[in-house]
Parts: C-alpha cells; sequence; structure tokens
C-alpha cells in the first residue's frame, strides 16, 4: 500500500497521491478485530436511528389544539396518545449518542495509540477501524441533517439531559465533539498531536480521494462520494474543536481552502447543509487569526 506520508508531505500539489483509504470494502485484519465487532454493534443499530428519525412527524398539531382548547378531554387525550411514544423514540435516540460516543472513544483509542510510528500509519494500517470512524462521523452529519424538533415534557433528569440534547442544533455533532475533547482530556499521557494529526490526516485523505479522478473513479457508489464529504466535513469540526487553534488558523495541518474547494466542486444544492456545518458549528471560524479568504470561500453563496 502507498506510503500515505508522501500525500501529506508534497509540497507539489499537482503530484499524484498513492494512497486510498478503502470506505467501501475494508474488512478487519485480527489485530482490529476486538475493536471492530463492538462497534460493529452500535453502527448496525444506527441505521436504524437514521429511519426512525427520517420517519418522525411530532406531535406538534395535536399539543397545540390541547393547549388552545385546556377543557376538551379529547383533545387532551389525543395530545396525551400523541406525545408519549414519541417521548420513548427521542429517549432512545439520546441514549445512542450515547453508546456513539463511547464507540468513538474505542476507535480514538485505537487509531490514536503508538502501536506504529505516528497516527498516520494507523490509519493506513487499520482501514476497517478508519471506516468505521468515518462511518459515524456520516451518520451524526446525517442524523443532524434530519432532525427535527420535538415537544416533550418528562419531570425527572434524564428528560432534562434530553432537552439539552435536542436544544443544540446540531446534537449527534455536539456529541461526537464533546466526546472528541473528553477523550483528550482523558488521556493526558497520550499527546495532543496523535488525536489532532488522526483527525487531519483523515481530512487530508479525504480531500485527495475526492480531488483525484483516479481514486474518485474507484468508487463503485456515487454515494461514497456524498460519504467522503460528510466525514471531511466531519473531522474538520473536530478538530476544530480539539486543537487549540482549530482548523483555520495558519498552523492548521488541514488544507482549509483545498477542503472548501472540493465541496463548492459539487453540485450547489447537494453540499449547502455541509457549508452550513462549517459556516455555524465549528469553534474558531470567527476568530481574527482565521485567514480572510477562508472566510470569504464560506461566505458565498
Amino acid at each position: 500500500m502507498g506510503n500515505l506520508l508522501k500525500v501529506l508531505t508534497c509540497t507539489d500539489l499537482e503530484q499524484e497521491p498513492n494512497f486510498f483509504l478503502d470506505f467501501e470494502n475494508a474488512q478487519p485484519t485480527d489485530a482490529e478485530r476486538e475493536v471492530w465487532e463492538k462497534v460493529d454493534l452500535v453502527l448496525k443499530d444506527a441505521r436504524g436511528i437514521l429511519d426512525e428519525l427520517q420517519a418522525y412527524k411530532g406531535a406538534g398539531q395535536e399539543i397545540r389544539e390541547a393547549i388552545q382548547n385546556p377543557t376538551d378531554e379529547e383533545l387532551q387525550k389525543a395530545a396525551w396518545v400523541a406525545v408519549v411514544p414519541l417521548v420513548g423514540k427521542l429517549k432512545k435516540f439520546y441514549q445512542f449518542s450515547q453508546r456513539l460516543e463511547a464507540a468513538l472513544h474505542s476507535l480514538l483509542g485505537a487509531l490514536t495509540s503508538e502501536t506504529y510510528d505516528n497516527p498516520t500509519q494507523n490509519l493506513e494500517r487499520e482501514q476497517a477501524l478508519a471506516k468505521q470512524f468515518a462511518e459515524i462521523l456520516h451518520f451524526t452529519l446525517r442524523f443532524d441533517e434530519l432532525k427535527t424538533e420535538g415537544e416533550k415534557e418528562v419531570n425527572n433528569e434524564l428528560a432534562n439531559r434530553i432537552s439539552l440534547f435536542y436544544a443544540d442544533a446540531t446534537p449527534m455533532l455536539k456529541t461526537l465533539s464533546d466526546g472528541t475533547t473528553k477523550f483528550v482530556s482523558e488521556n493526558k499521557n497520550l499527546p495532543i498531536e496523535n488525536t489532532t494529526d488522526c483527525l487531519s490526516t483523515m481530512a487530508s485523505v479525504c480531500k485527495v480521494m475526492l480531488e483525484t479522478p483516479e481514486y474518485r473513479s474507484r468508487f463503485t457508489s456515487e454515494e461514497t462520494v456524498s460519504f467522503c464529504l460528510r466525514v471531511m466535513v466531519g473531522v474538520i469540526i473536530l478538530y476544530d474543536y480539539v486543537h487549540p487553534v482549530g482548523a483555520f488558523s495558519k498552523s492548521s495541518k488541514i488544507d482549509m481552502k483545498g477542503c472548501i474547494k472540493v465541496l463548492r466542486d459539487q453540485p450547489p444544492n447537494s453540499v449547502e447543509g455541509l457549508l452550513n456545518a462549517l459556516r455555524y458549528t465549528t469553534k474558531h471560524l470567527n476568530d481574527e487569526t482565521t485567514n480572510k479568504t477562508i472566510k470569504s470561500m464560506l461566505q458565498q453563496q
């Protein structure tokens, strides 16, 4: 397999990279299997979560009618019947976010470990785990795209946590961002660069595969392009939260101009949500140290 370092340290942007991260077919090695199997259980449930969220209708009409007609027992009953199952569904989504965070920690532990010389080699040699990491990011951004607002009233601590979870515009992404930050703080013996380099490497690999015809042509489905785009944006956001000065500074190891250009090169309607994620859910975009060209590229409609 090609040397990813040549891609990342190459100063000639025209030089063709020689590393392909197989998001479609990567299979776990014996060394990866234990972590892979644990995370696989979570990812299998993730598909059902997206299906449920996509079918989520809410109970806004029933609740409004009940509030406007407080003495109408039939409307009160109808609202209650509509709300109770939705509370259970929202609780399920929230509890799944906690499982997702635990899976994220397992993957980060493997992909940032010092088994190899650097995190780049971890991604290159543990492609099945890198693929799962990408799948978590893809799920996260897809969930937040589908997320709708639901009314909920349950008088207990879990309900308060659920309410805080859904109050955020991008609840799953916040879970991953907080989870990544927590992983770094809980593993003080692990250099923070192990984590940030893992994230920046993943962003670079996605960008390179998307902008290089030879690699892009190896995707067997157009859905893999969307997958790659979401993963690239997801790791940029995580990097921006974990790195002390973020993804947009001059010292960032992510080629933000190149990543934004890749997004801009896609059909406009297909990436607006991802551009908005960079505009509104990152931490450091509006810092004074952010390159003005990058801000301008993101502000363009």
